[in-house]
């Protein structure tokens, strides 16, 4: 189910950040920008011209080998699990990422750095509600190949639990939670990437990490280290000397957590599913996550809220008779054409209303919106459904015939394709809270053949008619 149950955030200014690509070597700078509503995370190449734009969606996932790479028209951005993750547990809604390379600065490994940035910057609330894929059923994705699985169960709010077994002695099994997304800059965002030795090997073999160090990366050493690799990682890495220590990492390097690789493949699981496009609310259990079914599962959820968004709009069995034709709405309600906006109802019930709009070419507002090219204005659209909801609030009084409607606020109003002459809009209007007093707060859709056009909240009051 999709909600919207909070507003969204985007930053109050601009931050800076400055680092080597992981793998190109390269400088890079990145400015974090405050975004306007309804924009998304996106990424900028500003290094280019002209400036290619990156949205941060599943479906643009190209490669999961080195970090979960976006690419749009031939253009990349690489590493993006470390940033999306500090901001999808910040809750920034919205955000435009300009950026003079093809990867995202590795800093050290970890997400704090991205994190602490963004919390330099602080958070805006924003008008617009955020919607929030909630979860109300067990959905779950599993690899074959490599046993590795994901499932979201149902659940108050936002967590995730992570297993990793690499079946080595060096490593061995962890766990690592997250209760709370709250607690991610604490518990997760220190959490720095890790490799084993013999994959730093095969990686430097082939000039794959030109900006690691021993400052970004914790590296497990599951084989006997010879002296002539030893002397080799010296020269990569720029230090005098390199050691192992006791519990089988490279020196120069203290872990922040002794499950901290458990803690990064969480890190990295949120910053893949933040690639869905929205907040998850649910428990999101993973045995074995990789950048790979991550980032599988991820599209998955994004299928599945497509999904939903076209399933949303209400079954109406046009053949039917109503529940209400044209004159039993005008039994109730006080309107009266050519302002008469609501044709039929199809449902009734004292928590929500669904009616229909038959749009015809004779509308008196086509004459002069527009001629030529004929469109229904928006601001009729929510009339319309607002007398839907009219319908919802007087049939629970034993009289309707001696009240008025009258709009009280009108919130969050949205329209999302336009309506033109022989569309038939379909309204559902469902209650936020009881009616009391005759005052009715409702949210309200309209639909073209299954497909969302307007949505708003709306707040009205009826009132008794003076004699």
């Amino acid at each position: 189910m999709i909600t919207q149950t909070q507003p969204q955030q985007t930053l109050s200014k601009s931050v800076r950040l400055d680092g080597v690509g992981l793998h190109s070597g390269e400088q890079i700078e990145m400015i974090l920008n405050p975004a306007p509503e309804d924009t998304g995370i996106k990424f900028i190449r500003t290094d280019l011209n002209p400036p290619v734009e990156i949205p941060a969606l599943a479906n643009l996932v190209t490669r999961t080998d080195r970090g979960t790479t976006l690419e749009k028209d031939g253009i990349e951005i690489q590493t993006t699990e470390h940033l999306l993750a500090a901001l999808f547990a910040a809750s920034v809604s919205n955000c435009i990422i300009e950026i003079n390379g093809p990867e995202i600065p590795i800093m050290d490994g970890s997400s704090k750095p991205f994190s602490d940035a963004i919390t330099k910057a602080g958070l805006s609330q924003q008008k617009e509600a955020q919607e929030v894929f909630e979860v109300q059923e067990i959905i779950q994705h599993t690899d074959p190949e490599t046993g590795s699985e994901i499932m979201i169960v149902p659940s108050d709010h936002t967590c995730f639990s992570v297993m990793i077994d690499f079946e080595t002695q060096v490593l061995g099994t962890q766990n690592a939670t997250l209760k709370n997304l709250e607690d991610f800059n604490q518990e997760i965002a220190p959490a720095r990437t890790f490799s084993f030795l013999h994959e730093l090997e095969m990686l430097l073999d082939h000039g794959l990490i030109k900006g690691g160090d021993l400052n970004n990366a914790i590296v497990y050493v599951d084989q006997p280290l010879s002296n002539a690799n030893m002397d080799r990682l010296k020269k990569a890495f720029g230090k005098d000397e390199i050691a192992v220590k006791p519990n089988g990492i490279l020196d120069n390097l203290k872990l922040n957590y002794t499950n901290e690789a458990a803690r990064h493949k969480l890190l990295d699981l949120v910053g893949d599913l933040a690639l869905v496009g929205m907040p998850i609310k649910g428990k999101i259990i993973a045995n074995k996550p990789g950048h790979k079914i991550n980032t599988d599962f991820a599209k998955e959820i994004a299928l599945l809220i497509k999904q939903k968004r076209k399933s949303f709009a209400p079954d109406v069995d046009l053949s039917k008779p109503p529940i209400m034709d044209v004159n039993q709405i005008m039994d109730m309600l006080p309107h009266r054409p050519p302002f008469l906006l609501v044709d039929k109802i199809f449902e009734l019930s004292d928590q929500h209303v669904v009616g229909l709009k038959n749009v015809t070419m004779n509308e008196s507002f086509f004459q002069g919106h527009f001629p030529g090219a004929p469109v229904m204005p928006g601001v009729l659209q929510i009339e319309s459904m607002a007398q839907a909801g009219g319908v919802l609030v007087l049939s629970t009084v034993p009289d309707p015939e001696n009240y008025l409607t009258f709009f009280m606020k009108i919130d969050n109003v949205k329209f999302k394709r336009p309506v033109y002459p022989g569309d038939t809009l379909i309204f559902k209007l469902e209650l936020l809270t009881p009616i009391r007093r005759g005052i009715c707060n409702m949210r309200g859709y309209a639909f073209v053949n299954d497909q969302l056009v307007s949505q708003g909240d709306l707040m009205a009051q009826i009132s008794r008619r003076k004699t």
